[in-house]
């Protein structure tokens, strides 16, 4: 594996490999020293043309954990912000003796664009591009689902697992890299949202698809993803208004206590709590958001140790 640009670049054989490998890193970061050598004297470079807290701290954490060299660029205070194009910034990075690009980037195929190139040599992973996809996260949320319903000891599938997916899936980088992964998987996904926010291919991503939230939670789901509505893709109105959104779609306090007590809760961050998910079930035992964010170091430990340093021992 060259690069991680989509869950369409693993077979179900190699996602698995890669969860089973996110958990040899977990023991790695258990450990009272949380480092291995595997890519000592290797350099990767965080590469964000959008705002991020977990995902980029995640990458340079797991990074760092494996002995890397870490570049941290932003677009906001550097030469983009005077017209240098990304061919530019990619070519200057890489100048520097880089050998691993993580792309975040405001348009959906910037990740793509730079691996297929003939101005890049560099192991590319997207860390989400537009609203394209997030593979990472897609990982880290199987990773975390299995885990939590199937034990931590668990190295297979997700076969009989349900998950509901609710939100705003148009704009969902996550929702679409977790209908792909959890598919992949074998577990049985639903989607639910407004009919302005379910996209056209719908049919396709999904096996069940809703346009009621209590009709869909009546039907029982494992696990219940619920989803940031994207205010910054919005380029028409979606929704009437935010007050409408949160009561029509929200996870509320009196809809979280109604669900069977073994539901597990997932987002994958930043919450906004109130409207599309409210503090009683974000704080619940149910709730895996919190080990979301701590599976994702293990996984992105995986796929750079997997794209850069395969041939060496995780000892």
């Amino acid at each position: 594996m060259k690069h991680l640009l989509s869950i369409n670049d693993l077979d179900k054989g190699s996602a698995i490999s890669l969860l089973n490998l996110a958990v040899e890193m977990q023991q790695v970061n258990s450990r009272e020293v949380k480092k291995l050598p595997a890519l000592n004297g290797r350099t990767v470079a965080n590469l964000f043309f959008e705002d991020s807290t977990r995902t980029k701290i995640s990458f340079e954490l797991a990074a760092k954990r494996l002995s890397a060299d870490v570049i941290n660029f932003t677009a906001k205070g550097s030469s983009v912000s005077k017209g240098e194009s990304l061919k530019d910034t990619v070519q200057t990075i890489e100048a520097m003796g880089v050998e691993a690009l993580i792309v975040r980037h405001h348009h959906s195929g910037a990740a793509n664009t730079i691996a297929n190139s003939t101005w890049s040599t560099s192991a590319v992973i997207n860390a989400g591009d537009g609203t394209h996809e997030h593979p990472t996260q897609g990982l880290l949320d199987s990773l975390t689902i299995r885990q939590r319903l199937k034990g931590a000891v668990d190295k297979g599938d997700l076969a009989g697992v349900r998950v509901l997916i609710a939100g705003d899936i148009l704009h969902s980088r996550v929702a679409r890299s977790n209908l792909l992964l959890l598919r992949l998987l074998g577990a049985k996904v639903g989607i639910v949202g407004p009919a302005t926010l379910v996209p056209d291919d719908a049919r396709i991503l999904a096996d069940f698809i809703y346009f009621n939230f209590d009709e869909a939670l009546a039907d029982k789901f494992d696990v219940v993803m619920m989803l940031r509505m994207q205010r910054e893709r919005m380029n028409s109105a979606f929704i009437p208004n935010e007050t409408e959104y949160s009561t029509l779609w929200g996870l509320s306090e009196s809809r979280f206590k109604a669900l069977s007590s073994e539901t597990l809760i997932m987002h994958p961050g930043p919450m906004n709590r109130g409207l599309e998910i409210s503090s009683a079930a974000a704080d619940s035992p149910q709730s895996a958001i919190l080990d979301q964010v701590t599976n994702g170091v293990a996984v992105r430990m995986a796929v750079l140790y997997k794209l850069l340093a395969q041939e060496t021992s995780l000892k």
